[in-house]
């Protein structure tokens, strides 16, 4: 792909390698952990060699995840504090889904959508970490009124955090021109003006 070296740079070789690191563990958790939640989705499991063995493997998919997600939001936290203008954009949503983005309140390097999107991820980490620890009984030995519990906060949570992951992918892809800034780190000036002005101004006068 040619691009213009006049192309901002959004993110650096490391911050995609953690991106991607989240991305691939995640969708390896979650073909597994749905083989191992109902039968239906068991072919899964033949992905990774057996029930058995997808049974050994998803745990240590979710240590995986869990260091690099805890990794991301380290260097992510501080660009997702939500503020007013954020709480304005996300309650004119419904314009931006329309196509009418001209008005829309001008972002810094993430929109109230995206903030919103990293913080409910988050909430849910913080729900499938200790539940998944409860729930991986080859190390530990919990009360089976914990596991159970586990199992159903577990799945539950499983279940939301794939839906936001589908919305996330596909508003990158609905956007034309945020794809590319996973791939190769940087988008145009064109795409920053029109989606995050704040941020588009903030480093166009370094």
């Amino acid at each position: 792909m040619r691009r213009d070296p006049r192309d901002l740079v959004r993110y650096t070789a490391g911050q995609r390698a953690n991106h991607w690191i989240v991305g691939i563990s995640f969708i390896l958790l979650g073909m597994s952990g749905l083989a191992l939640f109902h039968p239906a989705f068991y072919p899964f499991a033949l992905l990774f060699g057996g029930g058995t063995w997808t049974r050994i493997l998803h745990p240590i998919f979710g240590v995986v995840m869990g260091l690099a997600f805890i990794l991301m939001v380290i260097r992510f936290a501080k660009h997702n504090l939500m503020s007013r203008v954020d709480w304005k954009w996300i309650g004119r949503i419904g314009e931006m889904v329309d196509g009418i983005d001209e008005g829309m309140p001008a972002q810094g390097k993430y929109n109230g959508g995206q903030k919103l999107m990293f913080w409910l991820l988050l909430l849910c980490m913080l729900l499938l970490i200790p539940s998944g620890i409860v729930l991986w009984r080859t190390y530990f030995d919990f009360p089976v009124e914990w596991v159970r519990w586990a199992a159903v906060v577990h799945s539950a949570t499983a279940v939301v955090m794939i839906c936001l992951i589908f919305v996330h992918v596909y508003a990158a892809i609905w956007v034309t021109g945020t794809v590319r800034a996973m791939w190769y780190g940087t988008v145009t000036r064109a795409w920053a003006k029109q989606h995050h002005r704040t941020w588009f101004e903030e480093v166009t006068k370094r």
